[in-house]
C-alpha cells in the first residue's frame, strides 16, 4: 500500500501496521476511538485520553523530544505525527531508521475530519473512521443550523495561546476555523504569521468584542483572568471567558464532544449581548 502524507511524504506499506505509536495526543484519542487499543505500543507523556487505557502504555517522551531510541526499540509499524506538534528533524530521523512516519497537518475543520479519514484507510478502520467522521458533521452542522442568520454577524475576538509574550493564532489554524464555525471573528486572523506575537495594546485596538482564555497550550486560569480585566474596559472585561483548550484546538475524536460543548458555552455569550458589528 502506497500512502502520502499531509506533507506529501510517501509512505510504501506491506500491509496495515499492526504496531502504533503516537506522537500526538488528540489523535492518540483518536486511535483508541478507532478501536486500536491494542495496537498503540507507545505514546508520548502528553497523552492523556483515554486516561485508564493509556495510563499502561509505554512513554516515549515529549511531543518536541521525543526519545528516538525508546521508539525504535518498540518496533512500531508506523508513527503517528503532526507537522505543528512534532520537529521535521525527529520525523526525519525517524524515517532514517527504517520507520514510517504519517505527518498530519489539520488547519481546518473539514481538514480535520479528513485526517480521521486518512488515519481509518491506512490504519485497516475505515468502517469506523467513517462512523467517527458522521458523527462530527452531524455536530458541525447543528452548531451551523443552530447559529443560523446570526452566523452573518461575527463577534469580533481575541484568543490568545500564550503569555509573556502574548501569542495567539491567524487563519490558517485549526482554532480559528472552529472559532468561524461558532461565528466569532480572529481579530488577528489577518496576520502573516501563523502564531503571531502580540501585544495587549495591539489586540485592543482592534476592538475585540469578547476575549477567550484556553486553558493550553498555555494554562490561562482565574489568576490570569483577574489581572487581565483591570487592564480591560468594562464592558469587555466582563466579556472575558475561560475556555477548555481542548475544545479549541483537539481535532480527531473529541471534535464530537469538544466543538458541541463549546459552541453551547460561546452561544450563552452570544445570547448575552447585543453585537455591534
Amino acid at each position: 500500500m502506497q500512502v502520502r502524507d499531509a506533507l506529501g511524504s510517501k509512505l510504501e506499506l506491506e500491509r496495515p501496521p499492526v504496531r502504533i505509536v503516537s506522537l500526538v495526543p488528540s489523535l492518540t484519542e483518536t486511535l483508541f476511538a478507532l478501536n486500536l487499543a491494542g495496537n498503540v505500543v507507545g505514546v508520548t507523556r502528553f497523552c492523556v485520553e483515554p486516561a485508564k487505557l493509556v495510563e499502561p502504555l509505554p512513554r516515549v517522551g515529549g511531543t518536541k523530544n521525543p526519545n528516538l531510541g525508546a521508539i525504535a526499540e518498540l518496533a512500531p509499524d508506523i508513527v503517528i505525527a503532526n507537522a505543528e506538534e512534532n520537529r521535521k528533524i525527529d520525523v526525519e530521523r525517524l524515517r532514517a531508521l527504517g520507520i514510517p512516519v504519517f505527518v498530519t497537518y489539520p488547519r481546518s475543520v473539514a481538514s480535520a475530519v479528513e485526517t480521521i479519514l486518512n488515519l481509518g484507510q491506512i490504519l485497516a478502520r475505515a468502517r469506523e473512521a467513517a462512523m467517527l467522521a458522521r458523527r462530527i458533521v452531524r455536530v458541525v452542522s447543528g452548531i451551523e443550523t443552530a447559529l443560523g442568520i446570526r452566523n452573518k454577524i461575527q463577534l469580533r475576538v481575541f484568543c490568545p495561546i500564550w503569555k509573556k509574550p502574548w501569542m495567539t493564532f491567524n487563519q490558517d489554524t485549526y482554532a480559528h476555523d472552529v472559532l468561524r464555525l461558532m461565528g466569532f471573528c480572529n481579530v488577528f486572523g489577518d496576520r502573516s504569521e501563523r502564531y503571531p506575537k502580540v501585544t495587549l495594546e495591539e489586540a485592543l485596538a482592534l476592538d475585540p468584542e469578547v476575549i477567550l482564555l484556553p486553558d493550553e497550550p498555555y494554562r490561562f486560569t482565574d489568576s490570569d483572568a483577574l489581572q487581565l480585566k483591570t487592564a480591560l474596559p468594562p464592558d469587555l472585561s466582563r466579556r472575558l471567558l475561560l475556555i477548555s483548550g481542548r475544545d479549541l484546538h483537539w481535532y480527531g475524536a473529541h471534535m464530537a464532544v469538544g466543538l458541541l460543548a463549546l459552541a453551547e458555552r460561546l452561544g450563552r455569550v452570544r445570547a448575552s449581548m447585543q453585537p455591534v458589528h
